[in-house]
This record gives structure tokens, C-alpha cells and sequence, in this order.
């Protein structure tokens, strides 16, 4: 079963951390990832730059629309997330506990089951 695991990011509370947790956040990460090759269930992670720097783009009258910013003003954004392959939603949920910033107040990590992939529905 693959799962996507998200995690929501508020700036305020990252700003609020010392350059040592920060430090720990990263190496956190690097030692999740590291363990989830040596398992096999990473499919993959990415890490996304700040809503600032997005671009909202929609159709009006068969032109397409663009605007700069997050789509939503809100104190948290997603900031990356991990695909992995797994046994089942327990399992992936036991990996999400795992990622440093579960640890944090003020930032999120959501788990959800990927419905479908490559455009086919799952059985």
C-alpha cells in the first residue's frame, strides 16, 4: 500500500527554533530517509520551496490565469512530503511518528492513502 506522508509546515514556529534544533530537524530527516531506503518502503521525498515563491494558475475563458503567492493566506503550508510503500496504515502512521518535526507543536504531519497512480484507480 503506498501512503503519502505530508508535512505541514508554520514558519513561526520554525523561526522560534534555535539553530541547534534546527539542526536536529535536518538531522532527523536525513536519518528517516536513510532508514526508509534500508527498509525499502521510500519511493521518494521532496522538500518544497516557500508559498512565496508558487504560482496559482486556473482557466477563465480558455486562458489561463496566474497568480503569484499561495493559493490560501494561512499559518501553515505544506513544506514536503515522503511517499513510501508499506504494509498497511498502522505501519505508515509508525513512520510518521518517526519524522522530527511529530515532535514539534505548531507543525503537522498528515498520512494518507494514495487512491490511485499513473491515472489508474486501485481495486
Amino acid at each position: 500500500m503506498q501512503f503519502l506522508i505530508s508535512m505541514h509546515i508554520n514558519p513561526a514556529v520554525l523561526d522560534a527554533l534555535t539553530d541547534q534544533e534546527k539542526a536536529a530537524i535536518g538531522n532527523g530527516h536525513g536519518a528517516f530517509i536513510e532508514a526508509l531506503k534500508t527498509s525499502g518502503e521510500l519511493i521518494t521525498t521532496q522538500a518544497l520551496v516557500d508559498p512565496s515563491q508558487a504560482a496559482v494558475v486556473s482557466v477563465r475563458n480558455g486562458q489561463p490565469v496566474v497568480t503569484d503567492g499561495p493559493y490560501l493566506e494561512a499559518k501553515e503550508y505544506l513544506g514536503g512530503f515522503y511517499l513510501i510503500d508499506c504494509e498497511n496504515k498502522e505501519r505508515a502512521i509508525e513512520l510518521a511518528a518517526q519524522i522530527p518535526d511529530a515532535a514539534i507543536e505548531g507543525l503537522g504531519i498528515e498520512v494518507r492513502q494514495v487512491m490511485f497512480a499513473d491515472g489508474q484507480l486501485e481495486a
